[in-house]
């Protein structure tokens, strides 16, 4: 499929290059991309954005993917699923949660996302060396003791990634719910190589 050819243009690195870069800490980052003294990470995203808003013009652009498709990943930060799959803005619906797990909420985005807004095709993208491989469902014991209420979702942990994207592609070609389950394909991205690796459904 076309989308997987990468290709995408110098603008669109720079901004990359700055994600990478980004800690999740509240702390600021020192060097060249550092915010002002005193500022935190959402102070910088939005002096970023307002750079950004500077040299922003409406692209005109449809709600509906162009290339009538939902990709569905994990939220690791190392992911640059646009760059990874050759995308540009306006090209698909993206759809994250740690581990990229199908749950009752990412089949709600994809109902909308095909019966609103006419995508047909969905792709699954799990990633090697997910944390979700080192957690179990003792983590929500963990916060029953500390907060002292059990979470209602479940963690999704697993130790077969291949597995669990066979498993996610099966939640997808089973919903009631979504009116396209034909094209459905799962796939792993190496986080050493930036390849992907399709996943047989069998």
């Amino acid at each position: 499929m076309a989308f997987f050819v990468p290709s995408h243009s110098g603008t669109r690195t720079q901004v990359t290059s700055n994600v990478m870069v980004m800690t999740t800490s509240a702390s600021v980052p020192t060097g060249p991309h550092a915010a002002t003294a005193g500022g935190t990470v959402t102070d910088r995203l939005v002096e970023a954005n307002q750079r950004y808003a500077e040299a922003f013009t409406d692209p005109g652009m449809d709600a509906r993917p162009v290339l009538h498709v939902a990709v569905v990943a994990c939220m690791d930060a190392r992911l640059d699923l646009h760059a990874a799959l050759g995308l540009d803005l306006g090209d698909c619906h993206t759809i994250r949660n740690a581990g990229g797990v199908v749950t009752d909420d990412v089949i709600r985005s994809l109902t909308i996302s095909q019966r609103k807004l006419g995508t047909r095709s969905v792709v699954l993208i799990h990633h090697t060396g997910c944390g979700l491989e080192s957690l179990t469902e003792d983590f929500r014991n963990e916060l029953e003791v500390e907060v002292g209420q059990r979470p209602a979702w479940a963690v999704e942990s697993f130790r077969d990634v291949d597995q669990d994207v066979r498993q996610s592609m099966q939640r997808v070609r089973t919903s009631p719910f979504l009116l396209h389950t034909d094209d459905v394909r799962g796939f792993v991205f190496d986080v050493k190589t930036g390849l992907l690796r399709e996943v047989d459904p069998a």
